[in-house]
């Protein structure tokens, strides 16, 4: 059911059955390692490239979702994925290993809720009983693609980010046990004309913060609905620049519901400058430390707003600015 402009509700509440996160070995390191399935001590993960390593992320949170549900691969009716490698490839060449039906997105960093999102939607209107999203990025990938390779040993600015290496992955049902999926909105694009691509997170604020308020106007509620308020990969600088916005535009978010995944995910010692980002930053720690928190009890009611900077290298090259976008996605314990 759409609500307002921007949202959907979801009647029959899709229940994520299951989840999986898989991640690197910087993340074993990190605040939230007893909530990864898995954890790689080896960058490569035994592949002879990044991005084959990515894919095998990848891999692994989608066959460890399954597994949990005590299901087969051949019983998920749709797999959508996204990824920041061109053409989406980490997501495509997954697809092609899972053999499910495939869509794949490209939402950048917000690709993990846009799957969701879509996912919900398909579930919601009964179009399928069984659906799979995902979303992973790795390190040394990204930063070859968008930046410079990590054993170029570039100097990098306070603004900067560490990407995370990680996938995560939920599957999605009519019915079951688990959180439930209640209503998302759908961001817009947002350019404030940044073009610096070692600032994503002060490119991406202000996009999180639309679509935020999109969500409280379009479902008439207010942040006190919220146990928890997490954007994607805000990190320390977007997520002050954000909780600045939101104060601007009258929205008070106590300190203690609006965080920022890229925030959770290291510990304050780890070299991560501003703090994690990529696709698998809100992938990974929603469908492992978020979920895990919600089914011990400690959260009833989230709202994961994922961030993406839809910027390529060519459009860098070619002087573009920033096009930035979110998507929100409410997450209920029943």
């Amino acid at each position: 059911m759409q609500k307002g402009h921007q949202s959907w509700t979801f009647n029959s509440k899709p229940v994520i059955i299951s989840s999986a996160a898989v991640g690197g070995p910087f993340e074993a390191e990190g605040a939230v390692a007893d909530d990864f399935d898995m954890l790689h001590q080896d960058l490569w993960l035994g592949q002879d490239s990044y991005e084959k390593a990515e894919k095998k992320l990848l891999e692994q949170a989608c066959e460890i979702a399954i597994q949990k549900a005590d299901m087969k691969k051949e019983d998920i009716q749709f797999f959508i994925s996204g990824d920041l490698m061109n053409q989406i490839i980490s997501s495509s060449f997954a697809a092609r290993t899972l053999g499910a039906p495939y869509l794949g997105i490209f939402g950048a960093c917000s690709s993990s809720m846009e799957g969701l999102a879509i996912g919900s939607l398909l579930i919601d209107s009964k179009s399928a009983n069984y659906v799979l999203a995902g979303a992973s990025s790795h390190n040394a990938a990204v930063e070859k693609q968008f930046r410079y390779p990590t054993e170029y040993g570039s100097q990098k600015p306070p603004t900067a980010q560490w990407t995370v290496t990680g996938a995560g992955t939920a599957l999605l049902s009519q019915q079951g046990n688990g959180p439930r999926v209640t209503s998302a909105t759908i961001g817009r694009v947002i350019d404030m004309g940044l073009s610096d691509p070692f600032n994503m997170g002060g490119a991406m604020a202000p996009a999180a913060v639309d679509t935020i308020e999109a969500h409280f106007r379009d479902l008439n509620i207010e942040p006190s609905y919220y146990d928890l308020i997490a954007t994607g990969d805000l990190g320390k600088i977007g997520h002050q620049i954000a909780g600045d916005l939101l104060t601007e535009h009258g929205i008070e978010i106590p300190k203690d519901i609006l965080t920022d995944c890229g925030l959770l995910i290291y510990k304050e010692e780890q070299p991560v400058i501003a703090g994690g980002s990529g696709c698998g930053c809100s992938a990974t720690v929603t469908y492992g430390h978020l979920l895990n928190r919600m089914k011990k009890g400690e959260l009833k009611r989230i709202l994961v707003v994922a961030t993406g900077a839809l910027l390529s290298p060519l459009s860098y090259q070619q002087k573009e600015s920033i096009p930035c976008i979110a998507h929100a996605v409410s997450i209920e314990m029943s």
